[in-house]
């Protein structure tokens, strides 16, 4: 089984234990907070990731660390990836339950990247007009890239629109290649 299918089923479970208590939204953002931990923090990644402490000592430290912060169901979710050596995927779990939350909820999500961070008015701007676009309620996220030189990029999904400066350079610098080899050598 693929990691990504590995990953969905696991967001699959998560959201269902999430529903049945303080819901699907307030676990995500624990979970977002897990896998930021897991992503960017290399001690507790390897931690973790390390055969040398036993899973008995990894079990112990996620319960004192999480254990009065966090729903003991979650608590217990963490446990059971640990216990299953899936905590490399919490990563991708966290991406696959927000997947699935968003198609349960009609939404779509999108990652916009431009040249400058927008202010709250220009994201509810491209939001809607994303929204109108796809025919769904869309959420995004906004990343900055100063390498293009000004419009944006979306993506959603598999589905990529570049309307960037530098995606239009290239298809007028192609359709001037193209004109010029048509035309023919002058004589």
């Amino acid at each position: 089984m693929s990691r990504v299918a590995v990953a969905r089923n696991y967001a699959d479970t998560f959201l269902t234990l999430a529903d049945r208590t303080d819901g699907a939204e307030a676990w995500l953002a624990l979970l977002d907070e897990v896998s930021a931990l897991y992503r960017d923090v290399p001690s507790f990644r390897a931690f973790l990731e390390t055969p040398r402490v036993n899973l008995a000592d990894k079990r112990e430290v996620i319960r004192s660390v999480f254990g009065d912060r966090y729903p003991e169901a979650f608590v217990r979710f963490l446990l059971v990836v640990l216990e299953k050596r899936r905590q490399a995927l919490l990563p991708d779990i966290e991406v696959a339950a927000r997947e699935l939350l968003n198609e349960r909820m009609g939404r779509v999500h999108a990652a916009v990247t431009m040249t400058v961070d927008p202010d709250h008015e220009l994201r509810a701007e491209i939001e809607s007009a994303l929204g109108r676009v796809l025919g769904r309620e869309v959420t995004a996220d906004f990343r900055r890239d100063p390498r293009l030189v000004g419009g944006m990029i979306v993506r959603v999904k598999d589905r990529v629109m570049d309307g960037s400066v530098r995606r239009q350079l290239q298809l007028m610098r192609r359709a001037l290649i193209e004109e010029a080899g048509s035309a023919g050598p002058a004589g």
